[in-house]
């Protein structure tokens, strides 16, 4: 273990080093974001960007729309249908609304119109029964409907019971509390109180006294995110140190828990997008304990959150085009404020080209502290460039990811081993993306629509999560199973000048009978026009019934004669998938998904099915890019 990062383990558990740096430190408040008080010249120098006209544009549309209030009924929709979408909608909308009047008050000053708009949803946001989403909230005190509170019982209320905390809890009031920080006296009296009470007794007093909540041990972005916001949220407010220090005691503590989720190549097993969820909380949170002890205690100085910052360039084929194994999405666009700021600490850091940066609206979720960071930490001496060609692999999460360039185009590799058991799990051993010209020809299909089912015990039925919708074998019929104990074997990779290599036996995720290897090998050779080289070597105790390579991709394949598969590309590209046609029938299925935003979306599976099976099966597969 690094000599850094045994100090800063040490750190966490030291309550009384904690509180002395907080008591030589900085105060409250905004001093934490403007060290200099450059406040107003921020606001004035930001008005004439591109990103301040993108608030503009959303600010001038909302203030032409209500405030959408969430109504019962589509809070217990959660309840009787599994259903997120309906309350999810308003509610985030409402985080928009907040964002963009807090930002157009602080861009536009002399505007009374954003003022009170800021007023009215700030005083809506305190008004709501809970900051949690009701897919958080099950036996929980919020959806106790007991009644049995004697008049002079000491409590007063189901919250002081117990109230949960949960994401966006915790953000909520985090980004409460900074804006109540930026705009000071300028904010009413009662709505700077309101505040300062709902956050004391929607997070402080719970995390204090009502815990221990499952993601103070988790070693994934909830962790981060919920003990990053509270502790965030009580650096900006709370003046008493040793209250103070309680709170940043427990942070510390599941800090080290979100980070042991990561091994020591830095990679994050959600992808690229919950990279920027969690492991951005953990910067907000690192840089404001920074700010408010005057640099004592400083969380960036480990190796293995060095190494965590580096994923980020790891994680992408091309452009937008990301790595998304996992519940990710296919295209992500970049935080630039974190990157930014990251890139001011590590200088292996590669600067991400100022074009994929994420605009003011494109998080559905309208998470505050991303967007006012994207303002904050944007630096145009960055502009950075398109990702360079590199080749990476991430022996922990045993991921090969592969970025190659000719005159005839960009193209991208990825393959995974793992387990089947990793946070927002697929069963998708052997999985692998090919795109070209950033067109994704063999895809991960990402996330389906969040529901209770989703996360539950049907989880695997939906294509997205289950082995079905990856492009893995079905062995008899056979798919997949999840679990930990399912885990790819025996992997090998090696990275050269003109070929990478990736091998895993994959048979232990089947637990088929009989079945006792699976190997899977790929190799991806870089020549002016790349091809991919994918063999599955199967071993029997007995020849089996059925062997079936499937295939996944959005792009509606077609039959080219007896021994060829195109994937036809929308920019004049094409991948041709190459197969023995005395071995192998190709038969083309198409499917519909509910994507992550409840939409229907289109996929298809190429089935190459083994004509006759024997007990000692090998299957060869080439992709050519034409």
């Amino acid at each position: 273990m690094p000599d850094a990062m045994r100090a800063w383990e040490e750190l966490t558990m030291n309550r009384a080093d904690i509180l002395a740096s907080l008591k030589a430190g900085a105060p409250a408040g905004a001093g934490l974001l403007f060290p200099e008080g450059n406040q107003e010249q921020f606001w004035s120098r930001l008005n004439h960007t591109e990103q301040a006209e993108e608030i503009r544009a959303e600010g001038r549309r909302l203030l032409a729309e209500p405030i959408a209030e969430p109504t019962y009924a589509q809070f217990a929709l959660f309840e009787r249908t599994g259903n997120r979408l309906a309350y999810e909608g308003g509610y985030f909308a409402k985080r928009r609304r907040l964002n963009a009047m807090a930002f157009m008050s602080l861009l536009e000053p002399a505007d009374e119109r954003y003022r009170t708009a800021l007023h009215d949803v700030v005083w809506s946001i305190c008004n709501e029964y809970t900051w949690c989403l009701p897919a958080h909230l099950r036996d929980s005190a919020e959806m106790d409907g007991g009644m049995a509170f004697a008049v002079d019982s000491p409590e007063w209320s189901r919250r002081e019971r117990g109230a949960r905390i949960d994401l966006f809890a915790a953000e909520t009031g985090f980004a409460l509390c900074e804006i109540l920080a930026l705009t000071g006296s300028a904010l009413p009296p009662l709505l700077r109180g309101r505040i300062a009470e709902e956050a004391v007794g929607r997070l402080f007093k719970p995390y204090l006294l009502h815990g221990p909540y499952h993601w103070e041990t988790a070693d994934h972005n909830w962790a981060a995110v919920c003990a990053g916001s509270v502790a965030s949220a009580a650096l900006l407010l709370l003046d008493d140190a040793e209250q103070l220090a309680r709170i940043v005691e427990k942070a510390l503590g599941t800090m080290d828990h979100y980070l042991a989720g990561f091994g020591t190549d830095g990679a994050c097993l959600e992808g690229v997008g919950y990279w920027n969820y969690g492991f951005g909380y953990f910067v907000y949170f690192a840089d404001m304990l920074k700010r408010r002890t005057r640099g004592a205690i400083d969380l960036f100085d480990g190796g293995k959150v060095r190494q965590i910052a580096l994923f980020q360039q790891k994680a992408y084929l091309d452009g937008a085009t990301a790595v998304n194994f996992s519940d990710s999405a296919q295209h992500a666009r970049v935080q630039i404020g974190l990157s930014h700021y990251l890139a001011g600490l590590y200088p292996e850091i590669a600067v991400p080209p100022v074009q994929l940066r994420a605009s003011f609206t494109d998080d559905h979720c309208s998470r505050w502290a991303h967007a006012f960071r994207n303002l904050l930490w944007f630096d145009p001496a960055r502009m950075g460039e398109r990702w360079a060609d590199g080749d990476f692999y991430l022996p922990d999460a045993q991921w090969l990811v592969s970025r190659h360039s000719t005159g005839s185009g960009r193209f991208g590799f990825a393959a995974k081993g793992g387990h089947n058991g990793e946070p927002h799990n697929h069963n998708d051993l052997g999985q692998f993306i090919l795109t070209g010209d950033g067109e994704v020809f063999v895809c991960d299909l990402g996330s389906g629509e969040y529901t209770a089912d989703y996360f539950g015990a049907a989880r695997y039925d939906y294509a997205c999560n289950g082995s079905q919708g990856h492009s893995v074998p079905i062995v008899d019929g056979c798919r997949q199973l999840e679990g930990r104990a399912n885990a790819a074997r025996g992997v090998q990779a090696s990275i050269g000048e003109a070929r990478d290599e990736l091998q895993l036996d994959l048979a232990e995720a089947y637990r088929l009978p009989g079945l006792t290897a699976l190997v899977r090998r790929y190799e991806w050779h870089k020549a002016e026009l790349p091809f991919l080289v994918l063999e599955d070597a199967y071993s029997f105790e007995e020849a089996p019934d059925a062997i079936v390579e499937r295939i996944v991709t959005r792009i509606r394949p077609a039959a080219d004669g007896d021994s060829r598969v195109v994937l036809p590309g929308t920019n004049g590209g094409s991948l041709v998938i190459h197969f023995d046609a005395a071995a192998l029938r190709p038969d083309i299925e198409s499917h519909t998904m509910r994507d992550h935003d409840g939409r229907d979306a289109a996929w298809y599976a190429i089935d190459f099915r083994v004509l006759d099976p024997h007990p000692e099966q090998r299957v060869r597969l080439t992709f050519r890019f034409a």
